[in-house]
């Protein structure tokens, strides 16, 4: 039996569809970490992770307060046990999504985590592609020009595989 050293990853590419703050952020994080570790490094904003490419939405990303099962995880920020539940009929009061948006972007200030603008921003700097999904943009009525500067281009799905053809890719 012998033991093969795993092939080291060279590319990622990831695919963003959601546009909640706690949906984009995995995505940036894990595309910037890419790159710090020197692995060629694309997100592919498609349906609504168009929103973090959006002028004018991607600094006002919002968590999902309603039917997101995993609001037990902010808890503790608020001095409470991670296995008490988020009621889902609290979620639906006015504001609490912009109050959990809030403590998230305090938490991420705190760990140093850059606001989303931001992290586009050195996520391209650092080398690393961003692509917008056409087809989500016909669908949304957009056009490049309402995206930030840092989206390269808008490619159709088998534009997007060609670019990543030896990638891993990861859906988020």
């Amino acid at each position: 039996m012998s033991s093969q050293t795993p092939e080291p990853i060279k590319r990622v590419s990831i695919i963003c569809s959601k546009g909640g703050l706690d949906e984009v952020l995995p995505s940036l994080i894990m595309a910037n970490g890419a790159r710090m570790e020197g692995i060629e490094a694309s997100i592919f904003f498609t349906f609504f992770g168009l929103n973090a490419l959006i002028k004018k939405t991607h600094d006002q990303l919002k968590i999902a307060t309603v039917g997101n099962a995993a609001l037990n995880l902010a808890m503790p920020m608020m001095g409470m046990p991670i296995t008490m539940p988020m009621p889902t009929l609290l979620g639906a009061i006015p504001g609490v999504s912009k109050f959990a948006s809030w403590m998230m972007k305090q938490e991420m200030e705190k760990l140093d985590i850059p606001p989303i603008g931001e992290f586009l921003e050195m996520f391209s700097d650092s080398g690393g592609h961003i692509y917008a999904c056409k087809l989500a943009m016909d669908m949304f009525k957009l056009k490049k020009e309402d995206l930030v500067e840092q989206t390269e281009e808008v490619l159709t799905i088998g534009q997007f595989y060609e670019r990543s053809a030896g990638a891993s890719i990861i859906f988020t």
